[in-house]
């Protein structure tokens, strides 16, 4: 990944599933959930953020990035039964839509949105204008791969070691 590109500092809390309060910094997670690496990032780095989170060192802001890739397009249907409005549920339908990926990851659109439904038991919520907003915004700061994370003047992806990134939280 090019981060020189990329304009972190130009990145936004606005929108995304917000999670934590009143850290002195934000971790700012752009991912799409059919993609194997954010699953990898969100995966590996899951213990740490949530003691990270839970002793009030960051915040978390996760935007479900829809993606124009083929390969990421069923991502981006089932970016939207995610809950936006409550924090704990939506990490929790996160992880089983990362869990479950092997499962919906190659099915056409609709049995994706079916599969949400029924297998998962999610709710489809209205919020597509997030979603716009936030590919506007990652077409302005230049990010074009996912997962791409922003931690103050860090940028990087799912290859981060833990120690490294224990460091930047700690920094």
């Amino acid at each position: 990944m090019d981060i020189s590109v990329i304009k972190g500092e130009e990145v936004n809390t606005k929108y995304g599933i917000h999670i934590g309060n009143k850290a002195p910094k934000t971790i700012v997670e752009f991912i799409n959930l059919r993609c194997p690496f954010c699953k990898q990032w969100f995966t590996e780095s899951k213990d740490t953020l949530e003691k990270a989170v839970a002793d009030g060192k960051v915040n978390r802001v996760i935007k479900l990035l829809d993606h124009t890739k083929e390969s990421l397009q069923r991502g981006n249907v089932m970016h939207r039964f995610v809950t936006d409005d409550d924090p704990k549920q939506a990490l929790e339908d996160i992880t089983r839509i990362f869990d479950s990926q092997d499962e919906w990851g190659d099915l056409s659109l609709q049995e994706v949105a079916d599969y949400a439904r029924n297998e998962l038991g999610l709710t489809e919520h209205s919020h597509l204008d997030i979603a716009e907003e936030i590919v506007e915004e990652t077409q302005r700061v230049n990010i074009t791969l996912v997962p791409t994370v922003i931690l103050g003047d860090y940028i990087f992806d799912e290859n981060i070691e833990r120690e490294t990134l224990i460091d930047y939280i700690n920094e």
